[in-house]
């Protein structure tokens, strides 16, 4: 079992282990290590981070380990974690460091990994790693060094514009959208530079809001975790859609006209069914999670096409898609990983492509939206001390077992621990919204008395 990665990289209170400034090099020298492989040429890594107050010291933490353990580290200043992930392979880099803490609040930091390819670093590499960091055993090497590279190191300013310019590259060049307003929230995180500039560079009437991050104000009542003033933005200006990113960027909420808003689903519905279209959906099935909706899954079915589930994350649910060789998946939280074209979730991709959908099809997103019926599904976090296993634990694990015998097959329950924080994650889909929120109540009751953690 991993000690320092969850699902989404290693993430914590800033300062405080495993985010505290040694740590936090050991991390950088363990990577370096692992990436050596008996080369004489220095590994290099390039660091970018989002917005936090904590980023900058937590860059130099990692630099001073990569340099000390003998390998380049290049900042790359603020960035999305996708914009790490795609010009760390198109430079040539050994592996991008994020360090960002997703859609956490500014006082939690993290650390992610990507390798020159541009994917998170498999279980098997990050558990080596951590052994490094913690046991101090030698990291075993990943094979992954570049053949030849450019050893001149980018400026931030370069990365941010050839990031820019590959999102362009996405869409046609002829592709208008003139008279689009747009409304983006950029949740005052990494796409606070990227996503109105790139936006207005491709002739859309942007609207930017939560642009102006402070080190603080990420994610704070704005952006994905919280697009309710989003929709009443877009709405109030009339916008054909909004677009709500997280701290980092990699996810994605889209708005419609009437301030609906829509999750991951309905993007993975609508793009499935455009690659469909184009004979471009490999293997007729697309990869979505365990929380995954109902209605996603028979709306597909009814199409022809299966929908396979990941776990949560989307990482798991990328080695999915690699495994079975399909090019789409993603989650209900605004991961959607466009296989195709990038190598992790991006935000900014997928409300980009999701505008060239509406473009070419002239879809009435709105009046589409309103046809759908989610399966009411009910998602409650609890607080805990500690993380045993679920399933063995003598009394939330046979609470779990009989209120889904109670349910039958009327509707499903999931019962997870947070990757990335001290949480656990109750979801209960069904017919009847009433006896969901009773199940899940009598859910949280049950873990709250056994391993709860008492809040400020």
């Amino acid at each position: 079992m991993k000690r320092l990665f969850g699902t989404d990289g290693v993430r914590g209170v800033a300062g405080e282990f495993p985010l505290d400034a040694a740590t936090v090099s050991r991390l950088g020298g363990a990577l370096v290590e692992s990436l050596r492989h008996g080369s004489a040429r220095p590994p290099r890594v390039l660091i970018g981070r989002d917005t936090r107050e904590s980023g900058p010291d937590l860059e130099k933490a990692l630099a001073r380990g990569i340099e000390a353990a003998g390998g380049r580290a290049d900042l790359g200043g603020v960035l999305t974690t996708p914009a790490v992930a795609c010009v760390t392979r198109i430079y040539g880099y050994d592996a991008g460091v994020v360090v960002s803490a997703s859609h956490n609040p500014f006082r939690d930091n993290g650390i992610k990994i990507f390798s020159r390819q541009g994917f998170k670093l498999p279980d098997l590499l990050e558990a080596e790693i951590e052994r490094h960091v913690l046991d101090g055993e030698e990291a075993a090497p990943s094979g992954e060094v570049a053949t030849s590279r450019d050893e001149v190191a980018a400026s931030p300013a370069e990365l941010h514009d050839r990031y820019l310019d590959w999102l362009r590259e996405s869409v046609p060049a002829d592709a208008g959208f003139s008279g689009w307003k747009v409304v983006l929230d950029c949740a005052n995180g990494a796409a606070s530079p990227l996503g109105p500039e790139l936006f207005r560079r491709l002739g859309f009437e942007v609207v930017a809001i939560h642009s102006d991050p402070d080190g603080r104000n990420i994610n704070e009542d704005c952006g994905a975790l919280h697009p309710e003033h989003l929709a009443k933005e877009v709405v109030r200006r009339g916008a054909r859609l909004g677009l709500a990113f997280d701290g980092d960027a990699d996810r994605c909420l889209p708005i419609d006209a009437s301030g609906r808003v829509l999750d991951g689903d309905y993007v993975l519905y609508l793009m499935a069914m455009d690659l469909k279209r184009s004979g471009r959906l490999t293997g007729g099935a697309v990869v979505g999670t365990v929380m995954s909706n109902l209605w996603l899954e028979r709306a597909l079915g009814a199409e022809g096409i299966r929908i396979l589930r990941a776990p949560v994350g989307d990482k798991y649910v990328l080695e999915q898609m690699q495994e079975g060789g399909y090019v789409l998946g993603g989650e209900q939280s605004g991961h959607i990983v466009f296989l195709e074209r990038a190598t992790t979730g991006d935000g900014i991709l997928t409300g980009l492509l999701l505008c060239d959908l509406l473009r070419r099809t002239g879809l009435d997103l709105a009046a589409w939206a309103a046809t759908i019926r989610p399966a009411p599904q009910v998602l409650v976090n609890v607080p805990v001390r500690s993380k045993p296993p679920l399933d063995d634990h003598p009394t939330i694990g046979p609470a779990i077992r009989d209120e889904q015998k109670a349910l039958a097959s009327r509707g499903r329950i999931l019962v997870r621990y947070s990757g990335t924080e001290p949480k656990a994650r109750i979801m209960v889909e069904g017919e009847s919204r009433r006896d969901i929120e009773d199940c899940a109540a009598r859910l949280e009751r049950v873990i709250r008395d056994e391993i709860g953690r008492q809040t400020p």
